[in-house]
C-alpha cells in the first residue's frame, strides 16, 4: 500500500502541539524494530493524551486516507511496529493507571502503562498482576494486548487475552468503543474485546483496558534441575504437577547453547549447575502458605531424582538468587544477539508432542544449514518452544538468516505435522505473513472480511498480518 501525501496541517489541526511532533530526533526512536531487522520512516509522529485525542487523530486520518501505525513499547520481535511512511500513534503519553479495584481483583490502566509499573502498582495493592517477561520494564500494556502476549507464567495464568475483563478501543472512523468493565460474567453479545487483542493494530486503536488481579502468593520456590533431554522435561514437568497439586507457576527449558551465550555475553551471568549440562529446566512453584513452596519445591525434586527424572538441582536460598536464575533464562535473548543474527522461530505444539517436534526440527535444521546450531529454550509448561537457528561461530549477520530460509519453512512444516502454531507469543507482524496467507487461506479470509468491516479504508496498520509487506 502506497500511503498518500500527508498534510500534515490538515491532520494535526486543532491538537495540543504535545500530541504530534515533525521532529526527526524525536521520529528516530521510532522507526526501528528491537532487533534491528526492520528500519522504516515517517514523516508524522503523533503522542496523544488522551482517547479524545486519539479519537480526533484516527478520525482525521480515516477521512484523508492516510494509514496509521500505533505502537506501543517498541518490544516487538517480528516487525510489526516498524512504519514505512504511515503516520505513527505512540501511546506513550497514555500512561495513567485509573484504578486498583482491590475488591474486584482487576486494575483499569491506559495503553501506554509500561507491564513493570502496572506490575508494582499491583504490589502496593497487595495484589498480583501476573503477566511475566524479559521486557517487561519497556512493553506497554497496549502493545501487549495488540500482540496477545504470552511470557513465562502462561502455564498457571494463561496468555494476555485470559487477564482481560474489558477493553476501551478507537475504532478507525474514530468512534470510541467503551468496553471498559469489571465483570467476569457478560453475556450481551458478541465478545468483541477478544477482537482486538492479538490484532496487532488492524482494527483499532486499544486506548485502556480493565485487567484481573489475583492474590500474591504467600511464598515462592524457584529452582533449576538437570534432566536428560526435552522428553525428560516433559516427564517431569507431569511429575510436578502431580506432587505439587498444580502449583508449579513457571517451567522453562534452557538448553546448554543458550546458557554458555547467555553467561559469556551477559554480565554477572553464572550459571550454578556444574558442567553447563546439556538440558536444563528452570521451575517455580508459588503457594497460598508462607514458606511451604520451598518445603513443596523439596520434596517434589526429591522424589523426581529418586525416579531419575533429574540428575541434579540447585535450589534458590534467597529472593535474590531467585532472581538470578530467572535473569539466566531472561538473558538468552540477549546472548543470542550479542552472537550474531539467527534464523528464529516462535512455535507451539501440544506439550505431549513438543519432544519429538524438537529432536526431529533439530536434526533437520542442523543437517540443512552447515555451519549451524540450534538454541531451543522456552516455555515447556504450556507448548511453546523458541527454536532458533544460528551459526556456530560469532559474528553471523543478514547472510546466515537468508541462508537459513529453507530451514525455516521445513521448521513450519514439521510444527503443522505436530499439530502446532507457526506464532505461539511473537504475533505474525511483517516476518510471518506470507507463511499465514499460505497456511492459513480460510482463516485469512475471514481476517480480511472482518478488517474490512471495521476498517474499510483500510488505514490500521496495513502492513501486517496479511498486509503488503515491509522492507527490511
Amino acid at each position: 500500500m502506497n500511503a498518500p501525501a500527508i498534510d500534515i496541517a490538515r491532520l494535526t489541526e486543532g491538537l495540543d502541539p504535545r500530541a504530534w511532533s515533525t521532529d526527526e530526533a524525536d521520529i528516530a526512536t521510532h522507526v526501528r524494530d528491537w532487533r534491528g531487522r526492520y528500519t522504516g520512516h515517517t514523516p508524522l509522529l503523533f503522542k496523544p493524551g488522551s482517547t479524545q485525542e486519539v479519537s480526533r487523530i484516527l478520525a482525521a486520518c480515516n477521512a484523508a486516507r492516510i494509514p496509521v501505525q500505533p505502537q506501543g513499547g517498541l518490544t516487538g520481535l517480528v516487525g510489526g511496529s516498524a512504519p514505512f511512511g504511515e503516520a505513527v500513534i505512540s501511546m506513550k503519553r497514555m500512561n495513567a493507571v485509573r484504578e486498583i479495584d482491590t475488591a474486584n481483583e482487576s486494575a483499569t490502566v491506559e495503553a501506554g502503562v509500561v507491564l513493570e509499573t502496572l506490575q508494582g502498582k499491583a504490589k502496593e495493592a497487595g495484589k498480583l498482576f501476573p503477566l511475566s517477561l524479559g521486557a517487561q520494564g519497556s512493553a506497554m500494556i497496549g502493545g501487549l494486548l495488540s500482540t496477545n502476549a504470552g511470557g513465562v507464567h502462561v502455564l498457571r495464568y494463561g496468555m494476555m487475552r485470559d487477564l482481560v475483563l474489558g477493553l476501551e478501543v478507537v475504532l478507525p472512523d474514530g468512534r470510541v468503543l467503551s468496553g471498559l468493565s469489571g465483570l467476569r460474567k457478560n453475556n450481551t453479545g458478541y465478545d468483541l474485546k477478544q477482537l482486538f487483542i492479538g490484532a496487532e493494530g488492524t482494527l483499532g486503536v486499544i486506548t485502556a483496558a480493565t485487567l484481573k488481579l489475583f492474590p500474591r502468593p504467600a511464598s515462592t520456590a524457584v529452582a533449576l534441575a538437570v534432566v536428560d533431554d526435552p522428553h525428560g522435561a516433559v516427564s517431569l514437568l507431569d511429575h510436578l504437577k502431580n506432587e505439587t497439586g498444580g502449583a508449579i507457576a513457571a517451567f522453562e527449558l534452557i538448553q546448554s547453547f543458550a546458557m554458555e551465550l547467555v553467561c559469556r555475553h551477559v554480565p554477572g551471568a553464572r550459571n550454578p549447575l556444574a558442567g553447563n549440562p546439556a538440558w536444563m529446566v528452570l521451575i517455580e512453584l508459588t503457594s497460598a502458605e508462607p514458606e511451604r513452596a520451598s518445603a513443596m519445591m523439596e520434596t517434589a525434586l526429591e522424589s523426581a531424582f529418586a525416579q531419575g527424572l533429574i540428575s541434579d538441582a540447585a535450589l534458590a536460598q534467597s529472593e535474590a538468587q531467585a532472581a538470578s536464575f530467572w535473569a539466566l533464562r531472561e538473558g538468552i535473548p540477549e546472548g543470542e544477539k550479542a552472537h550474531g543474527r539467527s534464523a528464529k522461530h516462535d512455535v507451539s505444539v501440544p506439550v505431549s508432542r513438543m519432544a519429538d517436534f524438537m529432536a526431529e526440527a533439530t536434526r533437520d535444521a542442523e543437517a540443512m544449514i552447515e555451519g549451524s546450531r540450534v538454541i531451543a529454550f522456552g516455555h515447556v509448561g504450556d507448548g511453546n518452544v523458541h527454536f532458533n537457528v544460528a551459526a556456530r561461530e560469532e559474528g553471523a549477520g543478514e547472510e546466515f538468516v537468508a541462508k537459513a530460509a529453507p530451514a525455516t519453512g521445513h521448521i513450519y512444516d514439521l510444527v503443522d505435522k505436530y499439530g502446532g502454531s507457526i506464532s505461539a507469543e511473537h504475533g505474525i507482524g511483517i516476518l510471518k505473513q506470507e507463511e499465514l496467507v499460505a497456511r492459513k487461506p480460510v482463516e485469512v479470509e475471514v481476517m480480511r472480511a472482518i478488517k474490512a468491516a471495521l476498517d474499510p479504508n483500510h488505514i490500521m496498520n496495513p502492513r501486517v498480518i496479511f498486509g503488503a509487506g515491509g522492507k527490511a
